[in-house]
């Protein structure tokens, strides 16, 4: 399998993840952490509505739970995959956390698209790249992939409206 096979097969996941998060009553993203010999080591939906925390976001949420479980040199050798390119909070946690490499099926400028004016997820206009270039590391950003668009987009099919 070559990377882009084995990262389409990982955002696939996550997009069963976020499936589960919306049937669950949540919004629809989800991410996972992915060890360098493939294992996946955490799964995490979007929990901000069943658990009323404005901080509940997959990525953020997966975050949290990951520094808990593994040192930050595990964690720099990780790659967190995810349905939605990681908002400025999510970056931010990525950022502290010290995972080296994020993969993101649709950017933040789609999901906009999909979302609208919906006061669930009134998106920042500010790429993770750039929120990573301020920092002082060099976390790899890989994505948007337009091969699994549809599939990741059909999760929030009359989800917004």
């Amino acid at each position: 399998m070559n990377d882009q096979e084995r990262h389409i097969h990982y955002l696939r996941r996550c997009i069963e993840v976020s499936r589960q998060a919306r049937l669950s009553g949540n919004t629809p993203f989800g991410a996972i952490l992915v060890h360098p010999s493939g294992d996946i080591l955490l799964e995490q939906g979007n929990i901000e509505w069943t658990e009323s925390i404005c901080t509940g976001h997959a990525e953020t949420s997966l975050m949290a739970a990951a520094s808990k479980r593994f040192t930050k040199k595990e964690l720099w050798s990780c790659t967190l995959y995810t349905t939605a390119e990681p908002c400025a909070m999510c970056a931010g946690s990525i950022y502290w956390g010290n995972v080296g490499t994020v993969v993101y099926g649709i950017s933040e400028e789609r999901l906009a698209e999909l979302t609208g004016d919906n006061e669930q997820n009134l998106t920042l206009n500010l790429p993770c790249r750039e929120v990573f270039a301020c920092g002082r590391k060099p976390i790899e950003v890989i994505g948007p992939f337009p091969e699994i668009e549809t599939e990741t987009i059909a999760v929030h099919e009359g989800f917004w409206l």
